[in-house]
């Protein structure tokens, strides 16, 4: 199995564990406080790695162009944005609809890898990231009222198109960063991807913390106590959250993010894995169809 596979399934898993924490911490902090401790603690953890790398192991800093910061500007932002609207969704009686629609981000990423970067997907690629595309998309709505014909015709619903918009910002974001990335390699003696997804995640996790962080200040002040209460639980956040994000960086730098995208759908399987073995809740059949659907997805993308 190659190296991005495996790397992406560890942070897929990272990720679902970092989920199920922020969800606690909703208990004891807002929407936005949760967001932060994603980004704000887990600032030291992504400069750590960056260091060890560097000092520790003696891989050579890149330097970054005016292309790296370009791209690295517009993924940390669209990733924020993308992130409010999913959580704006929440907030809408049909907000599954919605949720659905946001998990179209591997297709909208094919299609922005194809426009900036030039990456072509191979039929069997679009056919695979088309089915665990479908498979989430049925998960999404598999504990509603909602029909799979329902689904089709709310397409022009308002709670759809903020989905797709928070879809598409996150597409986006994914190429973005593998974009970023890219650009540091002709800085290096020879490529490593290491080095170049660690130095572009301590860049980014630093601009969203700092542009969360001015948010907060300015508009939800009394949060930062609840932040400040919280920080034991934060931190380990802050652990986990830096550490996947770390993995999906060098995920997007070895392979095309649609690609890598269709595969993290697999923090799905891990997240009905928990439900069913730890809380003993039982999955009905549409979400035992979108498990399946992604399986055979990600099967089909790793054979290829």
């Amino acid at each position: 199995m190659e190296t991005w596979v495996l790397i992406t399934i560890a942070a897929a898993f990272l990720q679902n564990v970092r989920s199920a924490m922020q969800k606690h911490l909703k208990g004891v902090m807002g929407t936005t406080g949760a967001t932060f401790v994603r980004f704000g603690f887990g600032l030291p953890f992504a400069f750590l790695y960056l260091i060890v790398l560097w000092q520790v192991i003696g891989r050579p800093l890149p330097v970054p162009n005016g292309t790296f910061f370009l791209w690295a500007v517009i993924g940390g932002l669209a990733q924020i944005a993308a992130t409010f609207l999913l959580v704006h969704l929440f907030s809408f009686r049909n907000f599954a609809v919605g949720t659905a629609y946001s998990r179209t981000e591997p297709a909208q990423a094919a299609v922005f890898g194809l426009i900036f970067l030039g990456e072509k997907a191979s039929q069997g690629t679009l056919v695979a990231i088309a089915i665990s595309v479908v498979g989430v998309m049925l998960i999404s709505v598999a504990r509603t009222t909602l029909s799979a014909r329902t689904l089709v015709t709310s397409v022009f619903s308002r709670t759809a198109g903020i989905g797709l918009l928070s879809g598409t910002f996150f597409g986006l974001s994914a190429v973005a960063y593998r974009s970023a990335s890219l650009a540091l390699a002709p800085s290096l003696p020879e490529p490593d991807y290491m080095m170049q997804a660690s130095f572009t995640l301590g860049f980014v996790i630093l601009l969203q913390t700092v542009v969360m962080l001015i948010w907060i200040v300015l508009r939800e002040r009394d949060e930062l106590p609840r932040i400040a209460a919280a920080w034991k639980p934060a931190f380990v956040v802050g652990f986990v959250g830096a550490s996947a994000s770390f993995g999906w960086f060098m995920a997007m730098t070895l392979q095309q993010a649609a690609v890598v995208k269709v595969v993290a759908q697999v923090e799905m399987l891990f997240t009905f894995a928990s439900s069913f073995f730890i809380f003993r809740e039982w999955i009905n059949r549409l979400e035992l169809l979108g498990c399946l659907l992604i399986v055979l997805g990600v099967v089909m993308l790793v054979l290829i």
